[in-house]
């Protein structure tokens, strides 16, 4: 035993070009006849797992095939990281095979499909724990496995197969295409058989893009025929390589608002993963600054409501069976659209969800727009509607197979605005069968079109809602942000460290931002609107108080609609007359309702105001379908986006009837209208002397945070630079009498000294909106 212990050694120091065995096969070449093969029948196979973090080492020594019990030698030829690599990803009880041996070539049927078991074709998960066998939210079959088609062991025969059939000119053509797309010396290009050609080309470009490379070279050489085959042979990888790269380039950085150059941002830098519930826990938050007992209190979370956003398809149905449609909704501005963007680069980048062997997606604004374009009335089948947004997947063929895993993401339901009828719509089992896209839409929801996809359904609450419920196996709830998650997403964001502790100090001075900031929309206002301050109008000294983040928000969310739902451009967002009315109309209605002292309205309520369910509930992003609130008529219940927003808008209405049409509002009672002059009534002292009065009044503080964004707005900072262009002009007169507007607000401070210590701490905080200063 000894004797063959320093053999075994003394043949390693001969042959310092050693290489380890790998999993695509033996290694072994035509000209491999003498090599020496030890076998140690008394050791077992050890296997590297997966998760194990190694360094591909570029010359082995003999103690590190000590534990492998096969000892292989090759010839002299370097190392490559593939080759090292792919023995540490095989998975246990996979056998190697010789994929050069001339022997396969005399295989039958037979012993090809027992081939077929023999190969282990394993893709697993990243590192990471893996989930708990008794949590039944997660599918345990779940192990990353690709199709066999689309695994590496597949890819590398087939180029391996194409380039054996290459002579030596053709391969040395080949081989210089290689060096000058990697810059290789000619030494590292020629050197080596076909298999450390396909390990370089694997190394150098990676499973996906090798494929690609790979036709190329062959094309560019002449070799059109072989180029076909190996596409063909390949398709399955082909077109999922395709579709990542799509993914890859469209969601790799996300755009913010205005797009300006040189600030494009990676979606990874800035991403924080927002809280999933699972069967619509939550809803509008309830936290409330001046009303510490809101109105019908929400149910809380506990540790198992939440789920991963690319953990949702591993989750169970009521039957414990797998889902295979999941709804996720969520208030505007949450971070539906965005957690579609990042489960679609984790899946591009092989994160996550490595066993999906693809992902499409076709969200409803794209299916409205080709409903509303001129070929709508062509009737299209749904394998030539997905031909039609992606032209590589045109006349795809695997998804009809039983073993085909893929994944439909429909987002935005809401954009797509023509009723669905999910009574009458005929059923449709074939997806080659040409209907109308309204038919397509709610056969692919009921599962007899592409019965074999998952499908993931986005879009806001009063839209989703009219989807039968017999149709969704699972429905989950973006819930926003958690405090520490608003600090993760300024800390991320900022690279400046200072800069990101000053803004995470400045906005957690005001409760209802800090509530308010749970929508990741939000925080990304809060981020621009503080770093405008400090960075470009250095205003450190005093940071914006709580209303010009409300006009942002507002703004911005009225921007989008025109965009996403009216379909204007970047540059052509101008507010027509009926823009204005119906936030106006809005604001009536929440300032009647601050009035009624109730926080929910129904249909009827939007329509004594002119007001249409889908412009206010879907379109505006300010307002909401409440899921979880049941009325005794059973009629359905919408709040605003939070309790204070509601608020604001009634402020935001009295403000614009005050400033562009001379009228107080709060003034309009007979007893004011006999007690005090005209003028005098229409004055802006007299509209914060009105607004305090009713602030005063009630015991339950109702018009608290109301008179606080109204003094917000009648600060020049607001009214001047955020509004106008919006709601009026920018010529239009200026505001007079804020200085007695003050006083009013001061003499309110000293009257109620020692009465009521919430009430003077709320006239503080209106006097700080007024100035906009912390003092």
């Amino acid at each position: 035993m000894e004797a063959e212990t320093v053999a075994g050694t003394q043949r390693n120091e001969e042959n310092k070009w050693e290489r380890p065995p790998s999993s695509y096969g033996s290694m072994k070449t035509d000209s491999d006849d003498d090599v020496d093969v030890e076998v140690d029948v008394e050791v077992d196979v050890e296997v590297i797992p997966a998760c194990v973090s190694l360094s591909p080492v570029a010359q082995p020594q003999a103690a590190a095939q000590e534990n492998a019990g096969l000892q292989i030698c090759r010839s002299d030829s370097p190392d490559t990281l593939y080759t090292t690599t792919s023995q540490q990803t095989k998975p246990p009880g996979a056998v190697l095979i010789d994929t050069r041996s001339p022997d396969l070539d005399d295989l039958s049927e037979n012993d090809e499909e027992i081939m077929q078991d023999v190969v282990v074709a394993s893709s697993p998960e990243p590192c990471g724990a893996p989930p708990d066998e008794t949590n039944q939210l997660y599918d345990n079959c779940h192990t990353g496995r690709l199709h066999a088609e689309q695994d590496l062991p597949h890819v590398f025969k087939t180029i391996q197969n194409i380039v054996d059939r290459l002579t030596i000119e053709e391969r040395c053509n080949f081989l210089l295409l290689l060096r000058q797309h990697k810059g290789l010396t000619l030494q590292q290009a020629m050197e080596g058989d076909s298999l450390d050609i396909v390990d370089r080309i694997l190394e150098n470009f990676g499973q996906d893009d090798s494929l690609v490379f790979t036709i190329r070279a062959l094309e560019n050489i002449k070799k059109k025929t072989e180029a076909t085959e190996l596409q063909n042979q390949c398709r399955r990888a082909l077109i999922r390589s395709q579709l990542k790269e799509y993914f890859i380039r469209k969601y790799k950085i996300i755009r913010e608002g205005v797009v300006q150059p040189g600030k494009l941002r990676r979606l990874d830098d800035v991403y924080v993963e927002p809280q999933i519930s699972v069967y619509d826990h939550g809803g509008v938050v309830a936290l409330h600054e001046r009303s510490p007992h809101p109105p019908s209190p929400l149910r809380g979370f506990s540790g198992d409501t939440f789920v991963g956003v690319n953990d949702l398809f591993r989750l169970r149905n009521s039957d414990g069976g797998l889902v295979r449609t999941a709804l996720t909704t969520g208030i505007p501005g949450i971070g539906k659209t965005v957690s579609v963007r990042k489960f679609c680069l984790d899946w591009a980048e092989k994160r996550s969800n490595k066993d999906l062997q693809f992902v499409i997606t076709l969200s409803f604004r794209d299916l409205w727009f080709l409903r509303s374009s001129g070929s709508a009335t062509q009737k299209m089948s749904i394998m030539e509607v997905i031909g039609f947004f992606y032209p590589e997947c045109k006349g795809i063929k695997y998804l009809e197979e039983e073993d085909c895993k893929f994944l439909i993401i429909m987002d935005s339901f809401d954009c797509y605005k023509a009723p669905l009828d999910w009574e009458n719509t005929p059923v449709i089992k074939d997806n080659h069968t040409r209907a109308h896209t309204d038919v397509l839409i709610v056969n692919v929801i009921r599962g007899t079109v592409l019965s074999g996809a998952r499908v993931w359904i986005l879009g806001r609450h009063a839209a989703v809602s009219q989807i039968p419920c017999q149709y969704i196996d699972v429905v989950t709830e973006i819930q926003g942000f958690s405090d520490e998650m608003k600090d993760d997403y300024f800390t991320k964001r900022f690279h400046d460290e200072e800069l990101a502790r000053k803004i995470v100090t400045h906005y957690k001075r005001l409760p209802m931002l800090i509530a308010l900031a749970r929508q990741p929309f939000v925080c990304w206002v809060v981020a621009t609107v503080f770093e405008r301050y400090y960075r470009c109008r250095s205003y450190g000294l005093h940071p914006p108080r709580l209303t010009p983040f409300y006009i942002n928000v507002l703004i911005y969310q009225t921007n989008r609609r025109l965009q996403i739902y009216d379909g204007k451009g970047a540059d052509d967002l101008k507010w027509f007359s009926e823009d204005k009315q119906l936030l106006l109309n809005m604001g009536k209605m929440a300032f009647k309702m601050l009035e009624r002292k109730t926080r929910v309205f129904y249909e009827a309520d939007m329509n004594e105001f002119g007001l249409k369910l889908t412009e206010v509930a879907v379109f505006s992003g300010i307002c909401t379908e409440e899921l979880l609130t049941a009325d005794t008529d059973g009629r359905r219940t919408f709040r605003f986006i939070h309790f204070s927003f509601q608020e604001f808008m009634a402020a935001l209405y009295v403000f614009i009837v005050f400033r562009c049409d001379s009228q107080n509002v709060l003034g309009s009672s007979m007893l004011a209208k006999l007690f005090k002059p005209k003028d005098q009534i229409k004055s802006t002292q007299s509209l914060v002397q009105c607004a305090v009065e009713r602030t005063l009044w009630p015991p339950l503080g109702h018009y608290d945070m109301f008179l606080r964004f109204l003094c917000g707005l009648l600060s020049p900072q607001c009214h001047n630079k955020l509004l106008c262009g919006f709601f009026y002009p920018h010529n239009i007169p200026k505001i007079s009498g804020l200085a007695e507007a003050q006083r009013v607000l001061e003499k309110a401070i000293e009257t109620a000294q020692g009465k009521n210590s919430d009430g003077v701490e709320n006239l503080v905080e209106c006097l700080r909106e007024m100035t906009q200063e912390d003092a």
